[in-house]
C-alpha cells in the first residue's frame, strides 16, 4: 500500500507542479468564456443578411410584411426576375393572385442558396401577412391589433415542483445548462485525463522504465497509482476551477453601485414583490442581478456538486483502466493505440449523443436506463440530476446508477489489470484485442 501511495503522489506532484497545469487551470475557465461570447457574438454578426424584392400581386403584403435585421422586404418598380442582382437585392419573390383558401405557391429565387432558417423565417414572415390581411378583411384594425399584442405579453410563467410535500421553484433553463455542462466537462475530461494516462503508460513502456518500476513493485500497484494520481490533478483543478468562479463572482460585485445593490437586497427580502407594480420600483439592472441570482438559487448546488465530484471520478476511473490496458500493449507505434482505443471512445460517444438527448427530456426510458448502466451514467445522470431528486431522478435509480457505476470500475480495473500485467512487459509484437481479451479472463 505504501508503494502505491508513493506511486500516487509521484504522479499528482510532477503534474501539479508543472507550470502548464497552473496555466491551464488560470486560462481554462477564461478560454471557456471567450469561446461562449465568441460564438454568441458571430452567430449574431454571422447571420446573412438578405435583402428581398417582393412582386406582389395581391396588393395587402406592402405594410403587412414585416422585416428584420436580417430580412429585408422591399416593394421596388421595374424589378424583375433579369435585373433584381443588378438593382442590389439578394433575393425577388414572386407572389402570384391568392384565392380565398386554397393552397398557393409562391416562388424566391436566389443566386445562392438559402438556409433551412432563412427559408422559414421567410415563409412565417409570409403568412402572417395573409393573417393580417385576413383579420383586417374581418374588420379589425391593424394598429389596434398590434397594440393588443404588444400590450398582453404581461404574464410570466414560474415552474414549481412538488417534492416530498414541499414546493420548490425551478426553471427549465437552467437545468438544462447545469446538465449540459456538466455532461460536456465530464465527456471532455474523460478523453483528456484517459488519454494522459495512457500516454503515461506508453512513455515508461518505451522508455523501459517500467521494467525497472515491476521489479520492486507489482503491475496493479502501479496502474492503481498512475490512475488515481492523474484522477486526483483532475479534481484539483475542478475544486480551482470553482474556488476562482466563486472568487470573480464576488470581486464583480465590489464593481456594482451601491444603490443597485441596496435594491438587489430589497428585492431578496421581499422576493421580489417590492410596494407598487411588481419590480418596476426597482431599477432595470437590479432586476436583472435578481433574476440572475435568484434563478441560481433554485438549484440545488450541494447536491449537484457532490454528484458531478462522484460521477466525474467515476466516469474516470471506469474508462481510465481500460485507456491504462491500452496504454501497456502499444509499442513504439502510435497508430496502434488509435486503432485499439475505438472500442473504448465509441461508448463515450454514443453517451454524449444520448446525454444530448437526456438533457432535454430526461424521463424517457432510453435516458433513464442509460443513466444507470456504467458506461453512460456519468454524463447522462449528471444530465438528469439537475431537474432534480426525488422529483426526476428517484432515490432507487440514483443508488442503482451509483453501484452500477462502483462495481463497473472494479471489474473494469481487475481486468485491466490482468491485460497490464502482461502487456506492460511485451515489446515488438502487435496485440490485438482478441488477444487482449484472452489476457483478461484466463483463470490464472
Amino acid at each position: 500500500m505504501n508503494k502505491t501511495l508513493l506511486i500516487i503522489q509521484r504522479e499528482y506532484l510532477t503534474r501539479v507542479k508543472n507550470k502548464r497545469f497552473v496555466l491551464t487551470t488560470i486560462l481554462m475557465p477564461l478560454l471557456i468564456v471567450a469561446l461562449i461570447a465568441g460564438t454568441t457574438f458571430l452567430s449574431i454578426k454571422g447571420k446573412d443578411e438578405r435583402k428581398i424584392a417582393v412582386i406582389d400581386n395581391n396588393d395587402f403584403f406592402k405594410g403587412n410584411i414585416k422585416s428584420s435585421p436580417q430580412l429585408a422586404f422591399e416593394f421596388p418598380d421595374k424589378v424583375d426576375t433579369s435585373n433584381y442582382l443588378q438593382k442590389g437585392y439578394t433575393d425577388i419573390i414572386l407572389i402570384p393572385k391568392l384565392g380565398d383558401t386554397e393552397k398557393t405557391t409562391y416562388l424566391i429565387r436566389s443566386k445562392k442558396r438559402i438556409s433551412i432558417t432563412t427559408e422559414s423565417q421567410i415563409s412565417e414572415r409570409i403568412n402572417a401577412a395573409i393573417e393580417d390581411h385576413m383579420l383586417q378583411t374581418a374588420g379589425i384594425d391593424k394598429a389596434q391589433l398590434d397594440s393588443i399584442h404588444k400590450q398582453s405579453q404581461f404574464a410570466e410563467l414560474k415552474a414549481v415542483e412538488e417534492s416530498e410535500g414541499s414546493v420548490k421553484e425551478s426553471s427549465a433553463g437552467l437545468s438544462y445548462g447545469i446538465g449540459f455542462g456538466s455532461g460536456m466537462l465530464i465527456y471532455i475530461t474523460m478523453f483528456i485525463y484517459g488519454a494522459m494516462v495512457m500516454r503515461g503508460v506508453m512513455e515508461e513502456k518505451t522508455n523501459r522504465i517500467a521494467e525497472v518500476m515491476v521489479s520492486s513493485v507489482k503491475p496493479f500497484q502501479l496502474m492503481s497509482g498512475k490512475i488515481i494520481g492523474i484522477g486526483a490533478v483532475g479534481l484539483t483543478q475542478f475544486l480551482m476551477w470553482i474556488v476562482l468562479i466563486i472568487g470573480l463572482t464576488t470581486a464583480a460585485q465590489a464593481f456594482v453601485p451601491h444603490d443597485v445593490m441596496e435594491q438587489v437586497k430589497n428585492l431578496q427580502q421581499a422576493n421580489g414583490q417590492l410596494p407598487g407594480n411588481n419590480m418596476v420600483q426597482a431599477g432595470e439592472a437590479a432586476q436583472q442581478i435578481y433574476k440572475v441570482q435568484h434563478t441560481f438559487s433554485t438549484a440545488n448546488w450541494p447536491v449537484i456538486i457532490t454528484c458531478f465530484i462522484f460521477y466525474f471520478l467515476g466516469g474516470y476511473l471506469f474508462y481510465a483502466a481500460l485507456f491504462a490496458a491500452v496504454g501497456s500493449v502499444v509499442n513504439e507505434d502510435p497508430q496502434d493505440a488509435q486503432s485499439l482505443m475505438l472500442p473504448i471512445t465509441m461508448p463515450i460517444i454514443f453517451s454524449f449523443i444520448i446525454m444530448t438527448n437526456a438533457v432535454q427530456d430526461p424521463s424517457t426510458p432510453m435516458a433513464v436506463w442509460a443513466s444507470i448502466i456504467p458506461f453512460s451514467s456519468p454524463m447522462v445522470m449528471m444530465a438528469r440530476i439537475a431537474y432534480g431528486i426525488p422529483g426526476t431522478v428517484p432515490y432507487w435509480q440514483l443508488g442503482a446508477s451509483m453501484l452500477s457505476l462502483i462495481g463497473g470500475f472494479l471489474l473494469t480495473t481487475w481486468l485491466s489489470a490482468k491485460i497490464y500485467r502482461t502487456g506492460i512487459l511485451m515489446y515488438g509484437k502487435k496485440v490485438s484485442w482478441k488477444e487482449m481479451f484472452r489476457w483478461a479472463f484466463r483463470k490464472n
